[in-house]
């Protein structure tokens, strides 16, 4: 294998769906809108609670990990949570309700009316986000969805951020590149406007 051209068609791939990305009108506007969300649950004491699964898994906990610590630059903390963090939670779920009530199961316990649920899935398809997103409704809580083009999850949310591709590793560094402009417009107007 010849590393170097493979290296430099990788970049070019990549750099493509982020092209499509920033071509996406509709795809930008559920992006600000969500910040603007984001925005609004934080001025009232809301939080912010994130899931996903494997490299969704890491995703979820580095976007919360930066509302909870700081992005561009020191402020208070925002609340936060990554529903991956805690084993015995996991393993206890898992073991007691099943593997698909992971995040339900926690979402129940701990969100209250007006938090923000993002539920991450390359495929769109993840039962246990999916089985996660049907009960944010009668919890108050608002369903961001944060995907790949296809599957169900998209349609059964209240808001659907939909990356133009069908690849996960494509779709996985555009989901790190969004949550990083989330978390940089929201620590920008609630810290640096206010202040």
């Amino acid at each position: 294998m010849d590393n170097l051209k493979y290296i430099q068609g990788y970049l070019n791939k990549s750099i493509q769906v982020k092209k499509d990305l920033l071509a996406s009108e509709i795809v930008l506007g559920q992006v600000s809108k969500v910040t603007d969300l984001i925005i609004e649950a934080y001025r009232k004491g809301n939080k912010v609670i994130i899931a996903g699964n494997g490299g969704s898994a890491a995703d979820a906990q580095h976007i919360a990990a930066e509302f909870v610590s700081r992005f561009f630059f020191d402020r208070p903390g925002l609340p936060a949570l990554a529903l991956t963090t805690d084993t015995s939670m996991l393993t206890a779920i898992g073991n007691d309700y099943g593997f698909d009530k992971l995040f339900a199961r926690q979402l129940q316990a701990q969100s209250r009316p007006g938090d923000i649920f993002i539920g991450i899935s390359t495929s769109g398809n993840s039962e246990n986000i999916i089985k996660a997103m049907s009960i944010t409704e009668e919890l108050g809580v608002t369903s961001v969805a944060l995907c790949g083009e296809s599957g169900q999850l998209k349609d059964m949310v209240d808001y659907s951020i939909n990356v133009p591709s069908t690849i996960t590793p494509y779709i996985q560094e555009c989901h790190i590149c969004i949550g990083h402009m989330i978390c940089a417009i929201v620590e920008e107007v609630i810290f640096k406007t206010e202040a």
